[in-house]
């Protein structure tokens, strides 16, 4: 077993749901990182039983390189497993268990290579983002990320370990959730006519949903690289209503927007408002009571940067030669990143997502062993040149949201 699928048996170990804490792992990957000679800062979230870990080997100074990852897995419940789900298991040249590729894989190879650096030899810093929470929206790398803006660190490059497959990834899609809740009027369902079926309205609201995409597919921004080039707008959940003779006065659903890093969040936003006025209107003459309550729980950023990037183009030469670039339509950290620091950003992990989220996950051998070879090169690129590769790189070609 080499070093990095040691550290992933342990982090496979520690079962980190969203819905529970990650302390025990962070302790265990914080006296890691502190033997191996790092400087450790811990971000915790408003319960105190969760937290992101902020780990710098080498000198305190302007570039170098950042790896982050996340270490929060999705639940296993309801799942058909074959293996037990929380300790690795190899078999025919592949490692089991939840979260081996997204994206504890990823965070094993990093704290692999922490540990068989020699600190002295760093010229720049190497540092190690590990978050909580990604899972739910990106959420328990925010408050890590605002100080590391505040501190103005600024890699030369930050490496977001999300599987790819180890191919270079430019960008992903954005993300606005939202809850919408409806209202109209009770009434006996024999009397249907003479109420307002809060069902009704949520349907009217959906149907204006269609034609909104159909118009984003039309005439919306595109970026080619993605298996859906355009932005998207989808109902996951319709609720309401308690019994078939009683017309519904409320009802909801969930919905989002996964939005191309060129779409204007707050205009697509409109237009989503735009398509509950227009559900509601008709209606209001008539029922006073007639209402849609349209509310956006949670959002991040798209990203998208020029391959043709410098700095891009120095981590590309770290890459198993012949590998093609590829944009990933999953949400990631990235676009939080690019937005806070305005520094490089690219997506680059082992494994593939068609693996992850589901019973059996597992990551291949052979991409942890190519993701062991290029962060260690990566290493020596940015860290161990005592000429920061971005110094005189303009800013504005940075990549942005």
């Amino acid at each position: 077993m080499t070093a990095t699928q040691a550290w992933l048996e342990r982090l496979v170990a520690h079962p980190t749901v969203s819905s529970d804490t990650n302390l025990p792992l962070i302790d265990e990957v914080e006296t890691a990182l502190e033997e191996a000679g790092a400087v450790c800062e811990r971000f915790y979230d408003s319960t105190g039983q969760k937290a992101a870990l902020l780990a710098r080997l080498g000198p305190d100074a302007p570039g170098g390189l950042m790896l982050s990852g996340h270490v929060d897995v999705v639940p296993v419940v309801g799942q058909d497993w074959t293996v037990p789900p929380f300790s690795l298991t190899r078999k025919n040249g592949r490692l089991f268990g939840r979260g081996t590729t997204d994206m504890k894989g990823f965070v094993a190879s990093a704290l692999a290579l922490a540990e068989m650096i020699d600190v002295k030899s760093l010229a720049a810093p190497f540092w190690l983002a590990i978050s909580y929470d990604e899972e739910i929206g990106c959420v328990g790398v925010r408050p890590m990320l605002e100080e590391i803006a505040a501190r103005d660190i600024l890699p030369d490059l930050i490496v977001v370990g999300e599987p790819t497959s180890m191919r270079l990834g430019l960008g992903h899609k954005g993300k606005m959730a939202f809850q919408v809740k409806t209202t109209g009027v009770p009434r006996h369902s024999a009397e249907a006519p003479l109420a307002l079926n809060a069902l009704h309205i949520a349907s009217d609201f959906i149907s204006g949903l269609r034609k909104l995409q159909d118009e984003i597919e039309a005439r919306g921004p595109r970026e080619p690289g993605y298996s859906v080039p355009y932005a998207t707008v989808h109902v996951g959940r319709l609720t309401g209503g308690t019994a078939v003779n009683l017309v519904p006065d409320n009802a909801e659903l969930l919905m989002e927007c996964r939005m191309m890093a060129a779409d204007d969040p707050l205009a697509l936003a409109e237009q989503v408002r735009k398509a509950g006025v227009a559900a509601v209107a008709p209606h209001k003459e008539r029922f006073r009571e007639a209402s849609i309550d349209i509310e956006i729980t949670g959002n991040y950023p798209g990203h998208s940067i020029d391959g043709d990037h410098p700095v891009v183009q120095a981590f590309a030469a770290c890459l198993p030669k012949g590998g093609k670039e590829c944009h990933v339509s999953f949400g990631t950290e990235a676009g939080l990143f690019a937005q806070a620091l305005d520094v490089p950003v690219v997506i680059c992990g082992p494994g593939n997502m068609d693996q992850g989220h589901r019973p059996d996950e597992f990551i291949e051998e052979s991409q942890l062993a190519i993701c062991d070879t290029v962060l260690a090169e990566a290493v020596i690129r940015f860290c161990a040149s005592r000429r920061p590769l971005a110094s005189h790189v303009p800013k504005q070609m940075h990549g942005k949201m």
